[in-house]
């Protein structure tokens, strides 16, 4: 693996994850919480993992399951996880749970290519819509919901808390 790939995440992943999620995700999860989604039958669990050192430039990058211990160990330290999403399918529906990269690896595609991969397994498995809560402040993110389709279809007042916020609620409708 010698470029960025996407693939499903691990438990040794968890200590990684969450330290992304204290600069991303308020509150964030615990590790109890990660680690159960990544059992989950209904549940897409992706990490993006990119070089450590050298150019962190993003080309492209493609989803491939996780093959049981085929990476080196050689290969595995040259490589950190740098974001990771997780959606979790309700009947014929899902709903974004979570997508959050380093800070460090922001603006380089990221999470456009998590997305992207949280898209393809969605129509894989027919979910014909897909839902999402969004602090209402964070514009970033909305410009990438948007840009994959994503609207919003109401608000709820004060679902967020530290600090209290009102959450945006946003639908992507996809043929299957």
């Amino acid at each position: 693996m010698s470029g960025p790939s996407i693939v499903d995440a691990r438990e040794e992943d968890i200590p990684r994850i969450l330290e992304i999620e204290q600069t991303s995700i308020t509150p964030p999860w615990t590790h109890g919480a990660l680690l159960g989604e990544i059992y989950r039958d209904d549940s897409f669990f992706a990490v993006v993992k990119a070089p450590v050192s050298g150019d962190p430039k993003i080309v492209s990058i493609e989803y491939s399951p996780r093959a049981p211990a085929a990476e080196s160990e050689e290969r595995r330290e040259d490589m950190a996880v740098q974001g990771f999403v997780i959606l979790r399918r309700m009947g014929d529906e899902a709903e974004l749970l979570q997508i959050a990269v380093d800070k460090a690896m922001r603006r380089l595609g990221l999470a456009d290519k998590l997305m992207l991969a949280a898209l393809r397994y969605s129509l894989e498995n027919a979910l014909g819509s897909i839902f999402l809560e969004v602090r209402k402040s964070n514009e970033t993110a909305i410009a990438l919901y948007k840009k994959h389709g994503f609207k919003q279809v109401r608000s709820r007042k004060d679902y967020y808390s530290d600090p209290v916020e009102d959450a945006v609620v946003m639908k992507r409708v996809q043929e299957v």
